[in-house]
């Protein structure tokens, strides 16, 4: 495409693009970093065949933000004070001021605290509309549990208590919990009991060829999967926070190779994935425990 073109379109897309990145990472600085790597993507990538340029661009400055907030993982959120207030980007006092008052500083706090994969779902569905299936491809998860992202970080954003969420962070951890138990120990009616009846099983084309020992790509049903997993056994998998959710992770050599996620819902599995793509885990936050 003609690069005079491209700047026009990239242009006209700006203002947008600033928004979306400042609402992810609620720092006008680092949201015009954020811009400025997708227009730098965008001048050495090959577009011919990109049909949504707008929508092309959004994913890139979705990415970069989401790998902006991982990063903020070892050091305090800079954008907040100990007493929770927004601090004002010293390079630009007034322009921070404007957007913060723009989207609401009590909201931006609130966004503060979400983890990094609920944050980028939320911002890009409930603030921007954009399909669970293009955010699952930007987070590295199914679209169903793209949805749950953005459901766990929409019920904080609107004041669920967050004992309500540590009570739901436990009973979701106990469920994984039973499902491998039951996995273990070969117990076919224990996983069923935790299986909601319509589950879906997903294995990713890296896990196969790794030797996932499913055989299959998806499966459909409880029956079906538990059939799966009481083969399978799951021994070596190690229990994990992926993106905040409650999950599970094969590591070798203290490197993560596979990881297991599940989506909870009315105290059943709905679904479970498993993926080893290197791209995608490492857009995922994996926390083991000590």
């Amino acid at each position: 495409m003609d690069g005079e073109w491209l700047a026009e379109r990239f242009e006209a897309d700006r203002a947008r693009l600033q928004a979306v990145a400042y609402r992810m990472l609620g720092s006008a600085s680092e949201a015009d970093d954020a811009v400025q790597e997708a227009w730098l993507r965008l001048s050495r990538a090959e577009t011919t065949e990109v049909e949504n340029l707008s929508g092309w661009l959004t994913t890139v400055v979705a990415r970069v933000c989401l790998d902006m907030l991982r990063s903020r993982k070892s050091r305090r959120e800079t954008p907040l004070t100990a007493d929770g207030e927004l601090l004002l980007d010293a390079a630009d006092p007034e322009h921070e001021a404007l957007l913060a008052e723009s989207v609401g500083s009590a909201l931006l706090v609130v966004l503060q605290r979400l983890a990094p994969a609920e944050r980028v779902a939320f911002v890009l569905h409930d603030l921007f509309a954009v399909s669970f299936e293009e955010i699952a491809g930007i987070v590295g998860r199914s679209p169903v549990a793209a949805r749950q992202l953005a459901s766990r970080a929409r019920r904080r954003v609107h004041g669920a208590a967050d004992d309500d969420h540590t009570a739901d962070l436990v009973r979701h951890q106990a469920i994984v919990e039973a499902f491998f138990r039951a996995s273990r120990g070969g117990d076919f009616q224990a996983l069923l009991s935790v299986l909601d009846p319509d589950v879906a099983l997903r294995v990713d084309e890296s896990a196969l060829r790794m030797g996932a020992r499913m055989g299959v790509k998806e499966l459909q049903g409880a029956r079906a999967v538990a059939e799966q997993f009481a083969f399978l056994g799951a021994q070596a998998a190690q229990l994990a926070l992926i993106d905040g959710a409650p999950g599970a992770v094969w590591a070798h050599n203290g490197r993560p190779r596979v990881v297991f996620g599940f989506t909870i819902e009315d105290g059943r599995i709905i679904d479970i994935e498993l993926a080893a793509d290197p791209e995608r885990l490492s857009r995922m936050t994996i926390e083991l425990p000590a």
